[in-house]
């Protein structure tokens, strides 16, 4: 597209749900420019707590077709993306004092039965006594039910459907903050400000908010729309612990106060252990994690595990702040994550859809949604699509993860197991991309330490936006748990010598 030519759709937010709508959109022959302030994922989707699943407690709240349309999604993303979403059973403790047994095989009978294609396994009753997934915990949890869903890693799933975006056609700006947007005959006229270079000026037909906790503010101030739509901004945050179990299933377990925490295994030596649920009021930008929030998840999984979770024990924090559509006060733990999407106009009638709320399980449907309330205003070439098209790296074939480990194992005999198996996770069938014209570990540049070689950093920096060591090692990556502070150091010279911030 050409400077000062108007496109079809300026995106603002590159979260999950603006990459979700740029890559729809792009697909369907629309031209789209996005624009993201910080790094694509870089608040809220990637501060969840990488699950692709229904939503079992809000059965409770009798949110029947949130749940179904939730399982059906955890299908669709098993098929898009098989090397960054998979499988994972799900533990259950119970005692007395609990949600009733009872209710709690209801509830999971309809959680299996809401799907009505499914490829995991049903639930289960599973005896604690003499289980494996019993071991690690406390000797008065005797019994308990075994379910299914998907773990995924939520920040790559943002950068694969960007990539994909830009693969149909879409531009995206990252470190780019839309400073003002003005409605001029019909048409929304907005400046565009990058951290390093100049200001561009983009004409649009019609704007997307999906800025996530900021789009209450976009839509006021950036747009000038009125927005009615009642929006809760709530802190979830996160530890991560050396490993508390050994076996690869992960535990949910219900507190006191009716919250439902999770502990999960993360990276192969860790425990991943959240979420909160606390009201949040200030700049989403500056959100952290509080000795309260740490003391209180460390407690929670206590209340379960043999072995206690002290905050000496808290290697690793992340939190994120979670737009709540539909809900101003009460219980933040009730409140579901359905969302809402508005549409405004501007001075002459140019339109903007705002969004409000959601969950990165169904970003797909809400994407295929926001497309059918911008059909009256821009010229959509074709049908929803996403459903059936995998994600960049998703194309493994029967075999799935398997078959590409072993073709790594047989075409590139010479790279590291624990590297073949983490690239195969991150990149799927890409990942020979990165390899090509490599025939022994030198060949892959510079070697940074913890199996971070230059030319996957140079890959990340050129096809996947990574600006900064943090987008490296804690988004692109999770090397940051695994790294030592001379890498960390290293990479940063690196990057800073190849320009990368600007």
């Amino acid at each position: 597209m050409q400077d000062g030519e108007p496109v079809d759709l300026l995106i603002i937010g590159g979260g999950i749900n603006g990459v979700g709508i740029a890559r729809d959109a792009a697909g369907r022959g629309l031209s789209v420019v996005l624009c993201e302030q910080g790094d694509l994922g870089g608040a809220t989707s990637s501060a969840s707590t990488k699950l692709i699943h229904g939503g079992l407690r809000y059965l409770e709240y009798y949110r029947f077709g949130l749940v179904r349309e939730a399982l059906a999604e955890r299908e669709v993303l098993l098929r898009l993306a098989p090397h960054i979403v998979s499988p994972m059973r799900f533990v259950l403790p119970h005692e007395d004092g609990q949600r009733p047994a009872w209710l709690i095989r209801i509830g999971l009978f309809l959680y299996d039965h809401l799907s009505h294609r499914t490829t995991l396994p049903k639930c289960e009753g599973l005896d604690l006594a003499r289980h494996p997934a019993g071991e690690p915990l406390k000797g008065n949890f005797r019994k308990g039910f075994a379910y299914s869903d998907c773990w995924v890693d939520d920040a790559r799933l943002v950068v694969l459907n960007a990539q994909s975006a830009v693969e149909r056609g879409a531009e995206i700006l990252v470190r780019t903050r839309c400073a003002s947007a003005d409605a001029v005959d019909g048409q929304w006229q907005a400046r565009l400000i990058p951290i390093a270079g100049p200001e561009r000026m983009v004409r649009a037909r019609a704007i997307v908010n999906a800025a996530g906790p900021w789009a209450g503010r976009v839509a006021t101030e950036i747009l000038g729309l009125p927005t009615a739509v009642p929006l809760r901004l709530v802190k979830g945050s996160h530890i991560v612990v050396p490993r508390l179990f050994g076996h690869d299933m992960a535990y949910i377990f219900q507190q006191p106060d009716r919250r439902i925490l999770f502990a999960i295994p993360y990276q192969g030596r860790f425990t991943l252990i959240g979420t909160t649920e606390v009201d949040f009021d200030s700049d989403p930008a500056e959100v952290r994690i509080d000795d309260g929030e740490i003391a209180y998840l460390g407690e929670a999984a206590g209340r379960y595990f043999r072995a206690p979770v002290d905050p000496t024990d808290v290697v690793w924090s992340y939190s994120g702040v979670r737009p709540l559509y539909g809900a101003e006060s009460g219980a933040a733990s009730a409140v579901t994550r359905e969302y809402r999407l508005e549409v405004g106009r501007g001075t002459g009638g140019a339109p903007a859809l705002s969004v409000f709320g959601g969950k990165i399980t169904t970003y797909r449907r809400l994407a295929e949604r926001a497309l059918d309330r911008l059909q009256p205003f821009v010229d959509l070439m074709a049908p929803p699509w996403t459903s059936n098209d995998p994600l960049p790296g998703g194309d493994l074939g029967v075999d799935g993860l398997d078959g590409l480990l072993g073709r790594l194992a047989d075409s590139i005999p010479w790279l590291p197991a624990p590297l073949r198996r983490r690239y195969a996770g991150a990149y799927g069938s890409r990942v020979f991309k990165i390899l090509d014209g490599a025939g022994r570990p030198e060949d892959l540049g510079e070697d940074f330490g913890g199996g971070l070689y230059e030319a996957e950093v140079r890959h990340l920096v050129d096809r996947e936006w990574a600006r900064t060591p943090d987008d490296v090692l804690w988004r692109r990556t999770k090397l940051g748990l695994h790294v030592a502070d001379a890498t960390r150091a290293r990479l940063a010279e690196w990057m800073a010598g190849k320009g990368c911030d600007r």
